[in-house]
């Protein structure tokens, strides 16, 4: 089984979990190390031989061209990541339609490359949004993946299927949700990111494991350049949970992502997105 690998190319200070403390007017004037985290990102995956999907923002592409073109130039899909990590649901459909709009052309232009992929910020496409997919749909993006279909006090679509769908009637547009496994009646997360880096490798090798063994179907892993630097700067005044999320086992996660190639075999999304095309459409 094939699976699929993606990266969220954004900023330590970019993320959702500090929002509401640090001031969007001062990313500028932040530690930016995003190129250095990302460039290790692609040491890792040439070292493993893997090629997967970096979801980038269009600040990032607009500041570090030269890194959108390396990921490009090392075999990796480029993906939109929205423009300055603004969760959909903050935006009016019309809002949503001009940031893909601007976040495409600055990716495209420093990628030379079309962008056929999308994920929304913190998973934010939900319930809130039934008008996302189809504006997707609209401007020519062949899939998303940004529904996650669990419960979560930070985000989630508890309703939404776990596997590939098809949200726009009359479209072959695909939404690829992230990863999540099933314990009992519990719905789990395990798509990457926080969840891969603060539990046990063993869950999340278990995870993997039924998603391809028992349903048959292709695994969606995710994580962040930034989870791979532990001596990224603190922010003393966020949240005491957002602190424990955000610089827990730092510095583990390097290794464990060097485990799943050994474990598991990987691929670009937009190679997975393709063959789910063709089993829908069978």
């Amino acid at each position: 089984m094939l699976n699929a690998l993606s990266v969220d190319v954004e900023d330590w200070f970019q993320v959702g979990a500090f929002e509401t403390v640090i001031d969007r007017n001062s990313w500028d004037s932040r530690e930016c190390r995003v190129e250095r985290n990302t460039d290790l990102v692609l040491e890792l995956f040439d070292d493993a031989d893997v090629k997967a999907t970096f979801f980038t923002l269009g600040w990032v592409a607009e500041r570090y061209p030269a890194l959108i073109r390396r990921i490009v130039e090392n075999g990796h899909e480029i993906a939109s990541h929205g423009y300055g990590h603004d969760r959909v649901f903050t935006f009016t459909p019309e809002q949503f339609a001009a940031d893909l709009i601007r976040s495409r052309a600055l990716i495209e232009d420093a990628a030379g490359v079309a962008v056929t992929g999308y994920r929304a910020p913190s998973f934010s496409i939900d319930q809130r949004t039934p008008w996302a997919h189809e504006i997707l749909a609209e401007q020519g993006y062949a899939y998303s993946s940004s529904v996650a279909p669990i419960k979560h006090d930070h985000y989630g679509w508890a309703e939404a299927p776990r596997f590939a769908f098809r949200p726009v009637a009359g479209s072959d547009f695909l939404e690829i949700p992230v990863t999540t496994a099933e314990l009992g009646p519990k719905r789990l997360a395990a798509g990457g990111g926080g969840f891969f880096r603060l539990l046990p490798y063993a869950f999340s090798r278990w995870a993997i494991h039924q998603v391809n063994e028992r349903d048959g179907r292709p695994a969606v892993i995710y994580f962040h350049p930034w989870e791979i630097d532990p001596e990224q700067p603190r922010v003393a005044n966020a949240p005491l949970k957002s602190k424990i999320r955000h610089y827990t086992k730092l510095d583990v996660m390097a290794a464990k992502l060097r485990r799943l190639p050994q474990d598991f075999q990987w691929e670009r999304l937009d190679s997975v997105v393709a063959r789910e095309k063709a089993r829908l459409a069978a």
